[in-house]
This record gives C-alpha cells, structure tokens and sequence, in this order.
C-alpha cells in the first residue's frame, strides 16, 4: 500500500518485519499442520540414520549439527544472486515472491521430500520416482535430475570463481575453512564425542581467525600464492568437489557446512540487526518499466516468468530436492525432525533471499544498473555509462560511480555481473554504517565476496555427493553385474562414480569460465530454469507420493505449488528456446551470431571469430538443452498422473514402496530446543542434549572411564 498507493518513501525495515513474521507464522501453523496431519510423522519408528548406520553415508547427527548441514548444503548461489538481479524489476514483486512461494512451495516441497525419502531409506528423489511412477516416467525422471543436477553445480562453481579469482583475501580463507573442518569432525568423532557446544566454540574462534589473517595475507608476499587465476580455481574446485564425495561425511562434509553455517547466520543476522537500526530506505523504484516493456539491461524478459525464474532457490529451488533425497534423510535422526530441518532450513534460506534483494534496492539505482548491465549495453567508460542509465530515467554521474568503485578500493564496479558485487556493495554500505563508517567500506565489501563465496561453495560439496548417489543408482540399475555400484561402502564404485560427476561439471564451469558473454550471462537463465523444473518433478513426486498413500484429500498441499511452478517454469522455457528476441531467446541468439559469422561481421560481445563461433555453439547448447528438459518432465507428469488416477480409483492396486515399520531405540528431542518432557526422558536414559542410543551412550561411557 506504501508503495503503489500513497507513493511513500519504504524503509527497509519493513521487509524484515514482514518477512520474518510471515515465516514465524508460516512455521508454526502450516508446517505443523503439514508434519502432523498431512505426512503423519512416527517419533517410534527408526530412521535409516539408525538401522543402517555405516559410519560413512548413514550416521545419527545431532539435529542442531543436520539443521547446518542441511542448511549450508541447500543455500548456493540462487538465494544471494537471483534476488540481487530481480531487483531491475523493483523490490516489490521480488519480494513478494519470496515470503509467499517459500511458505506455501519452497519449504513445503523441502519438508516433503525429506519425510518420503527417510521412509525410503534415503533413497534419491531420482530413484523413488522410479520406482513409484514407473519405468517410463522414472527413466525420464532420473536423467532430467541427473543433467540439472550437472548444469546446477556447474553455475554454483562459476559464481565461486567469479567471487575468489584474483582475490587472495578469499581465497585464504575459504581454503582454511577446510582444514579447520577436517579438525572438527575428528575432535567431534574421537577426541571428545557428543562435545558439540565445545568443537563449536573452537571452529568459530578458528573461523574468525583466518577470516582476520586473510587480509593481512592479501597484503604480504604470500598473496601471489592465493591469487589465483579462473581457470586455477576450476581445477582446485574439482579437486575439492571429488574429496568431498568420497570422504566419510563425519570427516569433512558435516562439519564444514556447519561450520560456515555460523558464518552465513550471523552475517545475515547482522545485517538484519544493521537495517533495523539504521533505518535505510529503498532507492529501488517499487516496480519497474523493465517489468512490462522486457527490455532489463540485467536479463531479458517480462516480470512473468521470468523473476520467478530468476529468483530461483530463494522462494523453491528443485536442488533442494536433491539434498533432502540425498545427504540429509540418511542422517536425520527422527521422523519429527523433517519441520524444523526441512520447512526451517527453507525458511533460513528465504531470509538470505530478502537480505539480498534489500542489499541491492537500497543502492543507488544508477549504481546498481551499472555494476549489473554489460558492456555492449552501457559502454566500457564512465561516461558512456552515465548518459545511458540517465537515459533510462535513473540519474548518475561518472563522479558517483568513481567515488562508489574507491570506496570499496576497486578500479572500477562497472559491469560487475553476477549478482554477487552488487549484494557485496549493498552489505557494506549498510554495514559500515553501524560499524565503522566510510573507512570501513572496503573492509566489509571483501569481506562479503569471501562470505557468498563460502556460501555458495558448501552446496557443491554436498550436491556433488547427491550426484554420485544418483549416477550410482542409475549405473546399478542397468545390469545385474553392475548392481554392486549401488553399495557407498564398495570404493572403486564410489571413486569411479564421483570421479564421473565432478568431470561433467568441471567441464561445464570451464565452458563458462571462457565464454565471451560471461558464463553467468550465459548458464544462470537455464540454470534458474532447469531449477524450477527440478521443484516441478520434486512436486509432481511428493503429490504421487500423497495419494498413494490414501492421502487425497490433502494432496493440494503440493499439487497447489506444483500447478504455478511447472506453468511458470514452462512458459519461460518455450520462450527461452522460440522467442524471436535474440535478448531472450536461445535460438535467435544463435541465429543472430551465425549470420554475423557468415557476414564476416564482429558483433557486442565478441573479439573475434573464435568468439563468435563459441557463443553460436553455447546458444545451440543452451536451446537443446532447454527444450530437452521440458520434453523430459512433461513425460513425468504424464505418467505421474497416470498412476495418480489408477491409485484414485483403484486404491487396492497401489504398492508403496516404504521401508518396513522398525521400532526405534534413539532417543532425541523433536525441535531444535528440547521440551520439558523431553528433556526429562533425556536424562533418564543418561543422554545429553543431542540424544542418541541409551546403550551405546552407556557403553561410550565405560570406555571413557577406562
């Protein structure tokens, strides 16, 4: 009302307030609604954490311990750069998007799939969908999430060496945070077991150790050492992202995200903290000419469907499916946990979503369009620059942005694509206004380039393991004599499989690091895209999965969220793929290059014709790759709703594939706070606040005392 009614300056503020009781309420009714009357959660039956604890992949995890794990596994790069793009749209339908598709699509899609996998041995959403809807839809199911699988994990890379290349302070300290997790989870498994108050202490000491020592690095001989080039950091990504595949999650995967989980918190709550205080306003118009005419110098296209799109992971992301079908379910310790690790996680997320798009909107407009426009709309110079977004109607000056580029110590924040300078220049601004002031401008830019680095690189460790999962299952299925690459304890099968993974989306991130357009300029529309088809399978699966299980008359739950998801996400994909836009469409940008190579004409973007013929062939790729998908998830709903219509009419003829009913003997609080109750039933089995097995507690005790 603010905004479009009375035309009222809106602080910021307000977003925060909206968004954070919006989820408290969303939390405390919708999700409780969902746990209890819609999935019906059993606190006595044993989760495979428990039945089939290996040590390796399935282990009992402390919920506060799985809540960071599975949140840093699910925060990359959508919730920190698809708002900071959106925001060309103006804050208001960004927003808007955020609070209500997280609550009622992205956290419930999150909850959902966590709960079904869990009763599936933690099985991947890939492998229940083939085994619930069949070999035709599953078929199709398995490689449409295998291949948006790759394209996801290679953009979440791309933004990581957009944030870290030539940045020694970053650089340091992301790859200390390594090390420093490797500690953590040897002290938490041998040294001092169940000690999670104190390795936590420990790991934030170290944490803010190194985060103060990077730039003191940055500034002595060893920062040549840390200045890395793009395509070094392709090579030390891959090599991470293999490590962290085959490594016991105890080792390296659990306590590393939950490490930098502490560092995305409480940077985004101390940024919540800075807005409230200061009080800054939204510079950002309400909503934009962009949102009608399509023609945004960030991306192209029309507010519908393309913020949704853009957006992405900050109201539902289909990668979230993956982990809550991957890591999470085979460390999850009770069924009661799925509310608060799943729907809460998304809702953690969410928030990310909000801070983002506020740290963009309270930028100057002018600053903001041109840090996020490219060259070949707004020029290489200050000036050409400045007459070009003044002509756009947002006023500024080639004095504005030198001044906003030596405030930060840059040389220059023209066309910083990417989303992640933008959020970067809007956190220290708001920032060092509560501490530090200008001096301190430089000092919180930085240190937010290292922070969505470390963000975003905590969903590749665990994405990389839920893409050898499913390439295991899909490779075991094929021949009884390659059943044996299902097992995650046969290594060969786990080396060979991650091995396979990491080389498609190392390869993919090296296409985009040499691309001529930008590789996020080129990869992030069918990254957001094949995103969103993802949630569409992830939901079509959830609402076969709900009234298989005689739960029809809740199936709207998902169904609701499926039905906007998939028409957004389709539409954007046929105008992606026949829009006769070259802006928008793949295959007029093909078109539009080709022609120019046939002409012997260079045209925006190129420097020669070996660029030229690069972005012909990315935009064919793109185009193939798009339509596709689409081909491939509609075969999914079809044959989805083909066995939704047969378990309707005929409910006697369904055969679910849950795990058997298995009493459980663990013993761990629902919440993230232990209620009076369950506190009392702690401390009569001699548990601490973590819970676990009373008689292997008994027996770690002994040992201890011996």
């Amino acid at each position: 009302m603010l905004a479009l009614s009375r035309g009222e300056d809106v602080s910021a503020a307000w977003m925060v307030a909206a968004a954070l009781g919006s989820y408290a309420i969303g939390y405390r009714f919708y999700a409780r609604f969902i746990a209890t009357r819609v999935l019906g959660t059993d606190p006595t039956r044993a989760t495979p954490a428990e039945r089939l604890s290996d040590g390796l992949d399935y282990h009992p995890t402390d919920r506060r311990v799985l809540l960071g794990h599975h949140f840093a596994g699910i925060s990359g790069a959508g919730p920190l750069v698809g708002p900071v793009l959106a925001a060309q749209m103006g804050y208001l339908p960004g927003t808007i998007w955020i609070i209500v598709g997280v609550i009622f699509a992205g956290a419930v899609q999150d909850m959902v799939v966590l709960f079904f996998s869990t009763r599936r041995d933690g099985k991947s959403l890939g492998q229940i969908a083939r085994e619930e809807i069949g070999p035709v839809g599953g078929v199709a199911a398995v490689v449409a999430i295998f291949a948006i699988m790759i394209i996801l994990l290679a953009v979440l890379a791309l933004v990581v060496v957009n944030a870290l290349a030539e940045s020694p302070w970053g650089a340091f300290s992301v790859g200390m945070t390594i090390p420093i997790a490797l500690f953590m989870g040897i002290y938490l498994r041998h040294l001092r077991p169940g000690r999670v108050a104190e390795v936590t202490v420990i790991g934030v000491a170290l944490l803010l150790a190194v985060i103060a020592a990077g730039r003191w690095v940055a500034n002595s001989e060893m920062a040549d050492t840390f200045t890395l080039s793009p395509r070094t950091l392709v090579i030390w990504l891959v090599i991470y992202g293999f490590a962290a595949s085959v490594l016991p999650v105890w080792l390296l995967l659990v306590p590393r995200d939950y490490l930098s989980t502490f560092m995305k918190i409480g940077t985004i709550a101390l940024l919540a903290l800075a807005i409230v205080i200061t009080l800054p306003s939204l510079q950002m118009e309400a909503v934009t000419d962009f949102a009608s005419n399509g023609e945004g110098p960030v991306f192209a296209g029309s507010l519908f469907p393309f913020v949704f799109i853009t957006i992405a992971c900050g109201a539902v992301s289909g990668f979230h499916a993956l982990i809550s079908s991957g890591t999470t379910p085979k460390m999850i310790q009770k069924e009661t946990q799925v509310r608060p690790i799943g729907y809460g996680a998304m809702l953690m997320e969410s928030s990310v979503a909000i801070m983002a798009i506020t740290a963009a909107c309270v930028l100057d407009p002018g600053v903001y369009f041109a840090m996020n426009a490219p060259p070949a709309v707004i020029g290489d110079t200050l000036q050409a620059a400045s007459d070009t977004i003044t002509s756009w109607g947002f006023t500024v000056t080639p004095e504005q942005l030198a001044a906003a580029a030596e405030s930060v110590e840059e040389e220059s924040l023209l066309s910083r694509t990417g989303g992640a300078p933008t959020l970067a220049l809007g956190l220290a601004a708001i920032l060092a206004d509560i501490i530090g002031g200008d001096s301190m401008m430089s000092f919180w830019y930085h240190f937010a380039i290292m922070f969505e680095a470390l963000f975003i690189l905590t969903a590749i460790d665990a994405g990389t393991r839920v893409g050898r999962f499913i390439l295991q299952d899909a490779l075991g299925s094929l021949h009884p004599r390659l059943g044996k690459l299902r097992s995650t304890t046969w290594l060969p099968g786990v080396w060979l499989t991650s091995a396979l993974v990491v080389g498609l989306w190392g390869w993919l991130l090296w296409v985009g690091v040499n691309d001529p357009l930008g590789g996020i300029n080129t990869l992030y529309p069918i990254f957001g895209i094949s995103n969103q088809l993802l949630g569409a399978v992830a939901l079509a699966v959830c609402t076969l999965l709900l009234v298989k299980s005689g739960r029809l008359k809740y199936a709207w739950v998902t169904l609701l969220p499926l039905t906007w998801v998939s028409v957004v996400t389709l539409t954007a994909s046929w105008q992606k793929v026949f829009s006769g836009d070259p802006a928008v469409g793949f295959w007029a940008r093909r078109d539009q290059y080709q022609e120019g190579i046939d002409s012997g004409q260079l045209l925006a973007g190129a420097k020669d014709m070996g660029d030229m013929r690069t972005i012909v062939n990315n935009a064919t790729v793109d185009a193939v790759l798009s339509a596709a998908l689409a081909v491939l998830v509609l075969i999914v709903f079809a044959d989805a709703l083909r066995v939704c219509v047969k378990a309707a009419r005929h409910p006697e003829s369904v055969r679910l594939r849950e795990a058997p009913y298995t009493k459980s003997r663990l013993i761990a609080p629902a919440g993230l706070v232990a209620t009076k109750e369950e506190k009392a039933e702690l401390a009569a089995a001699g548990l601490g606040p973590g819970g676990g097995i009373p008689e292997q507690a008994d027996r770690r005790a002994r040992q201890e005392t011996s």
